[in-house]
């Protein structure tokens, strides 16, 4: 862990970006990047100021795409050279900072919902080799009469129906997901599943654990997120790029192991810190409130902090932290914090340690959307239960006790605010919230301006080089 804080910078400095080897050839842009249907989703909606979003391997096709997508158009495109957060998240926050009326989003994608702008997704079409992939699916499930799903990372998406042309005849209970960009409309009926943007009907009697799921695409955060929420259900998977089929041996028991250890370290945490993962998808600020008031109740202070793509160093400049709970997309929310200062866990774990009314029951969920309420697994929170009548508990960890009850809500929550107030036509600070008290008792508290004590000083030459070794370092004589 000691190399996440101190390491040589000079490796960042030299590193360069290069094209990933899948990348579309140059004479194949209009078919790999579907030209035609981006154009006309901008004529049609008559855009005039588009956002154009790229993961890093496809950077190099950008300057190009936007060239014939602005010749084909005649609307201004923006290409966003990074991404606030998750490449497979729309950044509406970047789009919206040249007034970008739409977003095409190029590449991987998680399919969260937006809250603002137009979205269309261009997965670009990776190939993908059907009669192999279908001699894989056969020799994986040779009893014909299987029930199987079949799931595909996005970029695969457009060769699935020439996939079940050369399945269905032959396996009749095989059953094909369907991507659905945002929410689909209407509600789901008897027996369908919404998850991640797929969306497919299970058709036998004893539901979805009747099944086998076959992936079509890479090891990845989109294969471990599906097994984890579908842990009742064997997996196995086709890898287009090595062309090799196998049955996945992730053992998922251990995995939930290691996320439930995190439960336990949240309900000993006494702050935790709520880590903005995302700005685009829809309903994270409910899940924030929702998460604030939940910790308010279960006696634990909480902090917000918007940093970004979190990192070790990052999150280690918060020690007062005793855990951090991060809100992002499905994909993302599963962060292995091995490498941090302090373990980071997701919203329903956090639920799970916090709300005495949510129990374990084997189902897994990485989707902050699914705990708001009107959604399937949401659960209202308890009564406050007095200290007196509180059940005892002992940590699993520390050995020690500790107290899982809800209290009532601070008088904060019930009454409008009074923190500002107006004296003599100027707004005071009346009141110093939890967070600035501990903040005044530390030693440092970040840069201060401390404007007209400082002297003006003309600019001298610094040093140069890295901080870790600068140029003229070791040469200064005593």
């Amino acid at each position: 862990m000691a190399t996440a804080f101190s390491s040589d910078g000079e490796a960042a400095l030299r590193r360069e970006l290069r094209a990933a080897v899948a990348a579309a050839p140059r004479s194949d842009l209009d078919a790999f990047y579907e030209m035609d249907r981006a154009a006309a989703f901008v004529r049609d909606g008559r855009f005039r100021k588009v956002a154009l979003q790229f993961p890093d391997e496809l950077l190099a096709d950008a300057v190009e795409v936007a060239g014939r997508m602005e010749a084909a158009t005649r609307a201004e495109m923006y290409v966003l050279g990074d991404t606030t957060y998750g490449s497979c998240c729309v950044d509406e926050v970047a789009a919206e900072h040249v007034g970008a009326e739409a977003v095409l989003h190029y590449g991987p994608a998680c399919l969260s919902p937006c809250r603002k702008l137009p979205v269309l997704h261009i997965f670009g079409q990776q190939p993908l080799d059907v009669r192999r992939c279908t001699e894989a699916f056969q020799e994986l499930y040779p009893e014909q009469q299987s029930y199987v799903v079949v799931l595909s990372d996005v970029v695969y998406a457009h060769a699935m129906g020439e996939l079940e042309q050369q399945l269905c005849p032959k396996y009749p209970n095989v059953i094909f997901s369907r991507l659905v960009c945002g929410d689909p409309p209407g509600p789901a009926v008897p027996g369908e599943e919404r998850k991640f943007g797929r969306q497919f009907l299970v058709k036998a009697a004893g539901g979805l654990q009747d099944y086998a799921m076959f992936y079509v695409g890479a090891e990845g955060l989109t294969l471990t997120n599906f097994m984890l929420t579908w842990n009742c259900c064997p997996f196995s998977s086709f890898n287009p790029i090595s062309g090799c089929g196998r049955r996945e041996t992730l053992n998922v028991n251990r995995a939930l192991m290691r996320r439930l250890y995190l439960v336990e370290r949240a309900r000993d945490a006494s702050v935790v810190g709520i880590l903005v993962g995302t700005l685009g998808v829809a309903g994270y600020l409910t899940v924030l409130q929702h998460l604030r008031e939940l910790l308010s109740r279960a006696g634990k202070r909480s902090y917000t902090l918007a940093v970004g793509k979190p990192n070790p160093a990052k999150l280690a400049n918060f020690l007062e932290v005793d855990i951090f709970v991060l809100v992002a997309c499905a994909q993302n929310s599963l962060l292995d914090s091995s490498d941090f200062y302090r373990p980071v866990v997701t919203p329903y774990e956090l639920e799970l340690a916090c709300n005495p009314a949510r129990e374990w029951t084997g189902n897994y969920l990485t989707d902050f959307r699914d705990l708001l309420p009107g959604a399937c697994a949401h659960v209202e929170l308890p009564p406050a239960v007095p200290a007196a009548e509180a059940v005892p508990d002992v940590s699993l960890i520390t050995g020690k006790m500790r107290a899982t009850h809800l209290c009532d809500p601070p008088a904060s929550q019930l009454t409008p605010s009074t923190t500002l107030a107006c004296r003599d036509q100027t707004w005071a600070l009346t009141e110093i919230s939890p967070a600035a008290s501990f903040l005044e008792s530390r030693s440092w508290r970040g840069l201060e301006q401390q404007l007209g004590q400082t002297p003006v000083s003309k600019a001298v030459q610094g040093r140069r080089g890295i901080a870790i070794a600068y140029e003229d370092e070791g040469c200064e004589q005593p």
